[in-house]
């Protein structure tokens, strides 16, 4: 299990300001080693209560929260990973266990039972949570992410553009996954991660952009679209 505390900022912006903001980003942090062109390919199954709990508290603002997702980096991936976040006011806390493809496949069909084999108490948590709280699969939300970091306070800036998203099918591993936009192609949502202090030259870009922060999420951006259709 890996486990990362950090604090999270995002920002809502134009796809113009973000071939702008990359080119200046890219002489001074290092690109993530995946993000060759504009960057690779992120899958998410997102799992919510019955009840959509997750979902509502995130509307509502809620300071402590939680959101549970089934990752991986494109239906070729021999490997998903298991994924918490929690929120607590600005830090956000996230765990991760990579499971195998066939056990990933099995969440997405609602087959908790499968990560009793882990060993990591990790494991157990979701198992017990996504069971007693009866989690189901809501969501899938795809995207490209172009990344870029810099190992002080462990800073990383990210791009993720053409989100797309689908509630009919959550399997992440399929190669022809319906989907459909669930914000608009031109616009990409920017995200500043780091540890303890965001350092200056970071602070100056934000700046200069005029950027104001933002809530937006991606599992509430595909719900938000679904509940508009469906009224």
């Amino acid at each position: 299990m890996n486990e990362v505390m950090r604090n999270e900022k995002k920002y809502l912006i134009t796809l113009d300001r973000y071939y702008t903001l990359g080119n200046w980003l890219g002489q001074v942090l290092h690109p993530d080693e995946h993000s060759m062109g504009d960057g690779y390919i992120i899958r998410s199954l997102y799992f919510d209560t019955l009840e959509e709990k997750d979902y509502v508290e995130k509307e509502d603002g809620i300071e402590v929260r939680r959101k549970l997702r089934l990752r991986n980096y494109g239906p070729h991936m021999p490997f998903a990973m298991l994924e918490m976040k929690q929120k607590q006011g600005d830090n956000q806390k996230k765990r991760s266990l990579r499971i195998s493809r066939e056990d990933g496949a099995a969440l997405t069909r609602g087959q908790y039972g499968v990560l009793l084999k882990y060993p990591d108490p990790f494991a157990a948590e979701c198992f017990a949570l996504m069971s007693w709280q009866c989690y189901l699969p809501k969501a899938v939300v795809e995207y490209h992410r172009k990344a870029f970091a810099a190992k002080e306070n462990n800073i990383r800036v990210t791009f993720d553009h053409h989100i797309t998203g689908t509630e009919s099918n959550f399997d992440i591993f399929s190669r022809n996954l319906m989907q459909y936009a669930v914000l608009d192609p031109y616009l990409v949502v920017l995200e500043v991660k780091y540890n303890g202090f965001l350092l200056s030259y970071i602070k100056d870009m934000l700046k200069t952009v005029n950027l104001s922060e933002s809530s937006v999420g991606k599992y509430s951006l595909s719900r938000a679209v679904t509940t508009h259709y469906r009224f």
